[in-house]
């Protein structure tokens, strides 16, 4: 969609060309939902694509994640064999209500600054124990794990001018045995509910849900829990209110898959050595 109020748009090359933020401005990344809809209260883009940073770089703490990486390029990372929980990587692009061509378009970045219940990115950097790095429009950064970044349905930390400038995932994270739940009302529908499951280094069971609730919500356990432990645990930590409810699902129904899948990320996690 053509945005026909848009009288500037600005290329920043560094941090310090970064233009002062004003009212009427927005930043542009991969532009998918951007461009989807009118914006009628914009009147100047900021594209981060000069700025040029690298989408995936591995190191000795695990894997940096810049905000501009494309969801294609995160798909296509070639992961160490150590890390046993990449396949949730493959499962979370895929589960994106997207085509390829939105792939290789959209950003990891934008995707978790939408903030959508059912944002796939947030779903894997949360249970990955990804941590943010925020660039403040007043300069400095600062840095706060995914699963505290969102708030809600389309609410985050940012503030006005604020950039997300990468998520860094730990390498610990990326060595767990991992399970990987996900369901929607339609064969290829916005998830209704995913859940991630992992086994910590002490042997403790983290899961994270989301798409079901309007943020994520983390539970970790001391060692694997029994089926009503674990269950008892969601009752009282996920208030009826904070399901989230759309054409996509209605909130008991998502408490219910919720219930359901969090049972069955427990059995094989307990099942598996």
């Amino acid at each position: 969609m053509d945005l026909n109020t848009i009288r500037a748009v600005a290329h920043p090359a560094t941090r310090e060309q970064l233009p002062v933020w004003t009212a009427g401005d927005a930043w542009l990344a991969g532009g998918t939902w951007l461009f989807s809809e009118p914006q009628v209260h914009l009147n100047r883009l900021i594209d981060l694509t000069d700025l040029k940073w690298p989408a995936l770089t591995i190191g000795e703490s695990g894997l940096s994640i810049a905000a501009t990486c494309t969801v294609a390029q995160l798909d296509a990372l070639s992961c160490p064999p150590e890390w046993i929980a990449s396949p949730l990587i493959n499962q979370c692009c895929r589960a994106f209500l997207a085509s390829f061509k939105i792939w290789k378009t959209a950003t990891v970045g934008g995707n978790i600054c939408m903030s959508l219940p059912a944002g796939p990115m947030i779903s894997l950097t949360s249970a990955l124990d990804g941590v943010c790095t925020i660039w403040p429009a007043g300069g400095g950064e600062r840095r706060t794990p995914v699963a505290d970044f969102v708030t809600g349905d389309q609410r985050n930390l940012l503030a006005p001018g604020d950039l997300l400038r990468q998520v860094d995932i730990p390498l610990a994270s990326l060595k767990r045995r991992s399970a990987f739940r996900q369901i929607s009302l339609t064969p290829v529908g916005r998830s209704a509910a995913l859940l991630i499951g992992s086994v910590t280094s002490d042997g403790g069971l983290k899961l994270t849900v989301t798409a079901a609730t309007a943020r994520p919500v983390q539970f970790v356990f001391a060692g694997i829990p029994l089926a009503e432990e674990l269950r008892e645990a969601i009752l009282q930590r996920i208030p009826d209110g904070l399901y989230h409810t759309d054409v996509h699902g209605k909130p008991m129904w998502r408490k219910a898959m919720t219930m359901r899948l969090a049972e069955e990320i427990r059995g094989e996690l307990q099942a598996r050595p």
